[in-house]
């Protein structure tokens, strides 16, 4: 389980600080690289969209990494902002585990 507080890097960080912005592309060149509408990539860089398995193989392809990568990255922010809601976490914390069948 994450224990730090510190927030992870969201999918949309990455995008824009590690990606799009050192190598000079554009939402919409993504996009189109990609085979998407730019507003998939919009939501995506401004943390409004998650990363699906499908989105993952797309931005893989374009970059050269790995869907985990990406899936890595989502599945980080998911469960740091789980763990870090108190609405979600007082709704985690009701959940109890069964108890053994003989």
């Amino acid at each position: 389980m994450l224990t730090t507080k510190r927030k992870p890097v969201t999918v949309g960080e990455m995008l824009v600080e590690e990606f799009l912005s050192p190598l000079e592309i554009t939402q919409g060149a993504l996009a189109e690289a990609m085979g998407v509408q730019r507003k998939l990539v919009n939501e995506l860089c401004n943390n409004r969209r998650a990363v699906t398995a499908d989105t993952a193989l797309m931005l893989a392809r374009v970059f050269g990494n790995s869907a985990d990568f990406w899936l890595n990255l989502q599945r980080r922010t998911d469960l740091w902002e789980a763990l870090h809601t108190p609405e979600r976490w007082n709704r985690i914390e009701r959940a109890r585990a069964l108890k053994q069948v003989a």
